[in-house]
């Protein structure tokens, strides 16, 4: 297992501060304040792991772009979208659900509600990364949650993806949302857990 590399400020300078005030030997709130950092070192750690997968391959699936639970299945006139709950225990990096090239990365500044607030994939602040392909256009959606103060990409427009490519992190707690083509066969519902790169979101059938 790795880790992302924007955890290692998360990790380094707790773990930095807490072993300094453990072998400083001031006093005994110095060393419960050392362990506590030591811990929290520990937990960015668990948070920020790049665990060994196996990209589920096949003809015209669309995998999870995140780790979490379904909040929600919905469709519109000209598309299907699926919403995703990360908690703070979720591996928290989002890969790509379909092979294809990105055709923008867009950021949109906004408010930091918790994650599963109905309103939070409108208002809060975000990432909408898109990738097109023959089968039609993707946009997987980073959002900001109460903790989660910022949305990574880790891609830009005229890159070329494979299905479980990485694209991005968000760090802590958030909300990762996939729009897909209307033609698209859902294959989760609410409260499932999903697993980015490995879980079937939907199979593409003919238009």
């Amino acid at each position: 297992m790795s880790i992302v590399k924007e955890g290692y400020p998360f990790i380094l300078i707790p773990l930095v501060i807490g072993l300094v005030l453990i072998f400083a030997g001031v006093g005994g709130i110095f060393i419960i304040a050392g362990i506590l950092c030591v811990l929290i070192s520990l937990f960015c750690v668990y948070f920020f792991r790049d665990p060994a997968i196996e990209i589920t391959r096949g003809e015209n699936l669309i995998l999870s772009p995140c780790n979490g639970t379904v909040l929600e299945v919905s469709e519109t006139e000209t598309e299907k979208i699926i919403r995703v709950f990360l908690s703070v225990l979720d591996v928290h990096l989002q890969r790509s659900p379909i092979a294809g090239k990105v055709t923008k990365v867009e950021y949109k500044p906004g408010k930091f509600l918790k994650a599963m607030e109905p309103q939070a994939h409108i208002v809060n602040e975000q990432n909408l990364i898109t990738i097109e392909n023959e089968n039609g256009v993707y946009v997987v959606k980073q959002v900001a949650g109460i903790l989660a103060r910022r949305c990574v990409s880790w891609v830009k427009a005229g890159d070329e993806l494979k299905a479980g490519d990485k694209i991005g992190v968000i760090k802590f707690s958030s909300q990762v949302d996939l729009h897909m083509p209307k033609n698209a066969d859902i294959q989760v519902k609410k409260d499932d857990k999903v697993v980015s790169g490995i879980t079937v979101f939907a199979v593409l059938k003919d238009k």
